[in-house]
């Protein structure tokens, strides 16, 4: 991943940490459209953390339906953590 900003290693944890971040929400998102147990630690963990990194966006959505209002609250943070990870790592690289 250094490589794609011109070897810069600021740009390369600046994307690792918002693709882990997006990772957990997006698992966030599998495990409860597909009812993952929520009593197993791994699933508990994981919404626990996605809570945290959703927070600001929390109940931005009220669809009624439930799948969709988690696609929804928890997939905005996804993208915009990755989105703005890559402008941050654009201007790292050039500085």
């Amino acid at each position: 991943m250094a490589r794609r900003y011109g070897g810069n290693p600021a740009a390369a944890i600046i994307l690792l940490v918002a693709d882990i971040a997006a990772l957990i929400l997006i698992l966030w998102i599998i495990f409860f459209v597909f009812d993952a147990n929520r009593a197993n630690d791994l699933v508990n963990w994981v919404h626990h953390s996605a809570n945290w990194l959703a927070g600001w966006s929390k109940d931005l959505f009220t669809v009624d339906n439930a799948k969709w209002r988690t696609v929804l609250n928890y997939g905005l943070p996804a993208v915009v953590y990755l989105l703005i990870a890559h402008a941050i790592a654009g201007r790292v690289n050039r500085a």
